[in-house]
């Protein structure tokens, strides 16, 4: 049955037979390769999920509590395929077929298991918003498209197509480094064991409402390095679509504010950077320290530089990533609900 299936799926399926004795089950169904897509880590079928915003981690927890693991006997040779699955797995025949392709794939494999609605693979994919329509479309886009080769900046006509237009942002040059730039010119170093974090990061940015993350955690955790490893992935295209030429930003407060003696002067600055903002769509912007935006430049009679943010944050016109520890947070953040209520939480642990 497997003669057409890629060394992927196949790896795929073993995979799921794993997870089901893991789990403690004495078979495996659509869940377990559901299991075994994600922990492949590598197919088609995971980029498709990771472009349609699905956290892969949250996607696994979802899986495991739906089907709770057993305390019963454990399964010596082979575990049998429920009715279910080896419908699936004879569908994958049919979807590699509308695709005119001799070798079924994991984005095959992820197809099958969303046609038939009834199997609880796919009640859990569509409590991500993951439908069979859903898929067919990104994966259509994924094969004409295809961004792997606009990644390497091989194609450039499909970039120019898809990218945002570029608006030249002078003073936010000025004032902030660009992140994605230093990745694109190998300067920043690659991250590792972050992988949930920056997942939920670009799960968080690729919402429609409220899509601004504050990571939370002690000093040193490695929270400016969850965003140089978001920048990092934005370049690779490992992120969900809507992040695909995105720009990071980090703005630098300390010099936004050095040298404004006199009254205006700040807030003639940080206009000018919101305005840059606002043009810019492309523009992410990641603040470090994030509290400091509460009372930065706040001389007698002035602004802040939170009430300047907040209706800029509001009304979607600008994206932010912010960074904090948790006693800052609740000092100076939690305690400003109209802040607090633009920002998703993601705490980030030693």
């Amino acid at each position: 049955m497997d003669g057409n299936f890629s060394n992927r799926v196949q790896e795929v399926i073993r995979l799921s037979r794993e997870e089901a004795l893991r789990l403690g089950h004495d078979y495996i169904g659509t869940e377990h390769l559901l299991l075994g897509i994600i922990r492949e880590g590598e197919g088609i079928a995971v980029k498709i999920l990771r472009n349609l915003g699905v956290d892969l981690y949250r996607l696994k927890k979802a899986v495991e509590d739906t089907v709770r693991s057993t305390s019963g006997t454990l399964t010596i040779g082979n575990i049998p395929l429920t009715k279910q699955a080896e419908k699936v797995l004879k569908i994958t025949y049919l979807e590699a077929k509308l695709y005119k392709s001799d070798v079924i794939g994991t984005e095959h494999l992820l197809l099958s298991l969303l046609r038939d609605e009834d199997n609880i693979a796919a009640q859990v994919l569509a409590q991500f918003g993951v439908t069979y329509e859903a898929a067919r479309k990104e994966l259509d886009a994924i094969t004409s498209g295809k961004p792997s080769a606009s990644a390497r900046g091989s194609s450039g006509r499909s970039r120019k197509k898809d990218a945002p237009e570029r608006v030249k942002t002078p003073v936010l040059d000025n004032f902030g480094r660009d992140l994605t730039k230093l990745a694109l010119e190998g300067k920043l170093d690659p991250v590792i064991g972050r992988e949930r974090e920056i997942e939920r990061v670009a799960q968080v940015l690729a919402r429609r409402k409220k899509n601004n993350p504050v990571l939370i955690g002690e000093p040193g955790v490695g929270k400016t390095a969850i965003v140089e490893g978001l920048a990092l992935k934005i370049v690779e295209r490992k992120v969900p679509r809507v992040l695909y030429d995105k720009r990071i930003v980090t703005l630098d407060l300390a010099a936004l504010v050095a040298g404004t003696k006199y009254r205006g002067q700040f807030e003639e600055r940080m206009k000018a950077v919101m305005n840059e903002l606002e043009k810019a769509k492309d523009v992410i912007l990641f603040i470090d320290e994030i509290h400091t935006i509460v009372g930065a430049g706040g001389a007698s009679g002035s602004l802040d530089a939170s009430n300047m943010f907040k209706p800029a944050l509001a009304r979607g016109d600008i994206q932010c990533i912010g960074a904090t520890t948790l006693d800052e947070y609740r000092q100076y953040i939690e305690k400003d609900g109209a802040l607090e209520r633009r920002f998703q939480k993601i705490i980030v642990d030693p």
